[in-house]
């Protein structure tokens, strides 16, 4: 009996993904574009933060939002009805976007008018982790009632994320989130990653996260 080939397919779609996105951000740092790519589990608050840091980005720098979702527009249609530049990326079944996605939502928006980008990737803490988008940082939700041992259970996601956002503090009071415990948590796994403590419902930490987003589009962009 002949010897059962393995092919290694994870790993050439996970190559040829890399080669797209270093080429995405390489063409996106020529335009001056800082591309965010915001995850977070389903319900974690993506939507309600996004456009509670672009209200306090207003004026200045110019922001547009790409939206991902497995069957739904909902969401672009919230951020749209804002005024804001939004476009809608139907995966069809996929739990993530990848470089290739994100390059053909990016073609239809005014790229070049744009700043700042924020994708808001599918909701999963697994896949979305996975998949390098282009994007020039990589930012993350950890919601207070989804509990402070998530680092311990979806350790990809806080490795590969620049930036956590540990969100819904309005919720401490009813919960026994331990805010120093997940830090600390989150650190173990990368000691760069940056925090921020956010209540898009009462707004604080808003503007923190604001001022830091345009430090950086403007350093960016020098």
């Amino acid at each position: 009996m002949e010897e059962v080939r393995l092919i290694e397919v994870k790993e050439d779609i996970m190559s040829d993904n890399a080669a797209k996105a270093e080429e995405l951000r390489a063409e996106l740092k020529s335009q001056g574009t800082y591309l965010v790519n915001l995850m977070s589990s389903p319900g974690a608050g993506k939507t309600t933060l996004i456009l509670k840091t672009i209200e306090a980005i207003a004026g200045r720098i110019k922001v547009g939002v790409l939206e991902a979702d497995i069957d739904s527009k909902v969401d672009a249609e919230k951020i749209a009805a804002q005024g804001i530049d939004a476009v809608q990326l139907r995966t069809g079944g996929f739990c993530h976007l990848d470089a290739n996605m994100v390059n053909k939502g990016l073609d239809a928006m005014n790229v070049s008018e744009l700043d700042l980008i924020i994708i808001e990737n599918v909701g999963n803490l697994v896949c979305p982790a996975e998949f390098d988008t282009g994007a020039t940082k990589n930012m993350m939700i950890l919601s207070v009632p989804e509990g402070d041992d998530k680092p311990l259970k979806y350790p990809l996601m806080f490795t590969v994320s620049d930036v956590m956002i540990i969100h819904k503090t309005d919720y401490l009071a009813l919960s026994d989130f331990n805010v120093e415990l997940a830090k600390e948590r989150a650190t173990s796994l990368n000691p760069n990653i940056k925090i921020f403590e956010i209540s898009s419902k009462t707004g604080e930490g808003c503007r923190e996260l604001a001022d830091w987003l345009v430090a950086e589009v403007k350093g960016y962009q020098q």
